[in-house]
């Protein structure tokens, strides 16, 4: 196995283990191992890869497999999935069963509610991370602003303030 293989099962895995609250809390420390210390993509092509990702259907993490095709092809697609995916999945089948063993247990909406802003918090620093990355002017700012509000604020799909975002950014940058 060549040491790219490794460096991405290395990572993928340790993501995966501390992937709490979902996929999407470790995309600062994703971005920061794929960009600032392997520089395998830069800040603007994790962008756009996570852009891909999210406009394609299936789960949110779809980022990994593109950073793994990025980097190794066919053979780092195939193991940074497995790296992210399994680790995570077998933990997550253990905990879940433990959680129904206990459902009668006073603590377990203790422990619910003061997981809900460690989640939200995790969430909000990779969107900064996602931002800080992406936006490089003023009029990227407004139509970041603007369809973040839409997206915290309405029910509006994610897919059609993507859509959203996009036109604008035609409209009035003719990107």
């Amino acid at each position: 196995m060549s040491g790219t293989l490794i460096a991405l099962a290395v990572i993928f895995t340790e993501l995966s283990l501390i992937a709490f609250g979902g996929g999407n809390s470790v995309l600062p420390e994703m971005q920061r191992r794929v960009v600032e210390v392997q520089h395998w993509v830069t800040a603007d092509e994790f962008s756009a890869l996570f852009a891909l990702a999210q406009a394609a259907p299936g789960p949110n993490m779809m980022i990994v497999p593109l950073i793994g095709w990025h980097v190794a092809g066919i053979s780092g697609l195939l193991v940074s999935s497995i790296a992210k995916f399994l680790p995570s999945s077998l933990i997550a089948a253990f905990a879940v069963t433990l959680w129904d063993r206990f459902r009668d247990r006073p603590w377990r909406s203790v422990v619910q509610a003061g997981l809900v802003p460690v989640t939200a918090g995790l969430v909000a620093a990779s969107a900064a991370v996602i931002t800080v990355a992406s936006v490089h002017s003023w009029l990227l700012a407004a139509i970041t602003g603007v369809t973040g509000g839409l997206a915290a604020f309405t029910r509006a799909h994610p897919v059609a303030l993507l859509g959203l975002g996009a036109l604008m950014g035609l409209a009035f940058g003719g990107f």
